[in-house]
């Protein structure tokens, strides 16, 4: 664990906490770094899957959206790039897993296991994981032919059969999207009816690539190194059957990783953290949010690395308006 610059216990606290580290979390700690506030960036602990140091994208193998890299780039050397270049501006980074917050009075804490570390403002960056099938070699094979996102991902399947689970309006945008590169696209629903709006079916419904496998579960993921198909189960009889795809896109919901601030923040009835119109400001003066943490559309790694840089830039001049 590192990191014992000025923290909280009768210290002085610091100018900027940064609760998460993914591309959000980064792009506000290099910002507030370089405005020399010294953020303290507690990024998370790497046996966590939903808390895990650089977010999402340490799970992800090729990325080809994120500009400036023509050729594409690793998930994990674009996050550790990040991570490398808030460290060089003077960002202090903690390598656990924050574990309570008090945001009733300023300075704020935020606690790591039974130490506490104070803070004069608060940004929070906790990401949202993708929900997924709880099945094994799943998480083994994300970036392996297992993915959670059509646009990240779907360039890789060119001329392929690929298969997406789920029956919400996330899951038919996914499959209409992926037909752009696939050959094939499946739907595979677990029940008889979409939970789709109707526009979002009807479209879907229109699409010549677009199969339906009604009442449909997936039980297994095949594959060693590389995905090879996977084997369904009909919710009526339970009779299996393998449906031989190269891709198997899990659309089945996400989950923002807010629970730390239940009793403090605003939430969206989906969980996501309500911030302020154009802004990273929550309702409590002080505490900014950014991120996949309260952002339930976009869900990129280039509109999260703005919105950090919008909390860090909003830190920074709440900092200044307060005298610090």
């Amino acid at each position: 664990m590192s990191g014992n610059g000025p923290s909280g216990n009768g210290t002085e606290p610091r100018n900027v906490i940064i609760i998460g580290s993914g591309p959000a979390g980064l792009t506000a700690a290099i910002y507030t770094a370089r405005a020399g506030l010294q953020p303290l960036v507690i990024e998370g602990e790497p046996s966590s899957t939903s808390d895990q140091p650089g977010g999402q994208l340490m799970l992800t193998t090729d990325v080809e959206n994120y500009p400036g890299f023509p050729d594409g780039v690793m998930g994990p050397d674009l996050m550790q790039s990040f991570r490398v270049q808030a460290e060089r501006f003077g960002a202090e980074f903690l390598t656990a897993k924050a574990t309570r917050v008090e945001l009733s009075e300023r300075p704020f804490s935020v606690w790591v296991g039974d130490e506490r570390r104070d803070g004069r403002s608060v940004i929070v960056s906790t990401g949202a994981q993708s929900l997924l099938l709880g099945l094994a070699n799943e998480e083994r094979l994300i970036g392996h032919g297992v993915s959670t996102c059509a646009t990240c991902d779907g360039f890789f399947f060119r001329g392929q059969e690929i298969a997406v689970v789920g029956g919400g309006d996330s899951a038919l945008e996914e499959a209409t999207f992926l037909t752009r590169f696939a050959q094939k696209v499946y739907v595979v629903h677990r029940r008889d009816q979409l939970r789709a709006s109707k526009i979002m079916q009807d479209r879907a419904f229109a699409n010549e690539r677009i199969e339906f496998l009604w009442n449909r579960r997936v039980v297994e993921i095949l594959g060693a190194d590389r995905l090879a198909g996977v084997t369904l189960a009909d919710s009526r009889t339970g009779a299996l059957s393998t449906l031989g795809v190269t891709g198997l896109f899990v659309a089945i919901g996400h989950r923002p990783n807010t629970d730390l601030f239940a009793d403090w923040l605003d939430r969206k009835p989906n969980g996501y953290l309500i911030t302020e119109p154009d802004s990273a400001r929550t309702k409590i003066e002080g505490v900014f949010a950014c991120g996949d943490v309260q952002d339930d559309y976009y869900r990129q790694a280039v509109t999260a690395a703005g919105s950090g840089c919008q909390a860090a830039i909003d830190a920074e001049r709440w900092l200044e308006a307060q005298g610090h």
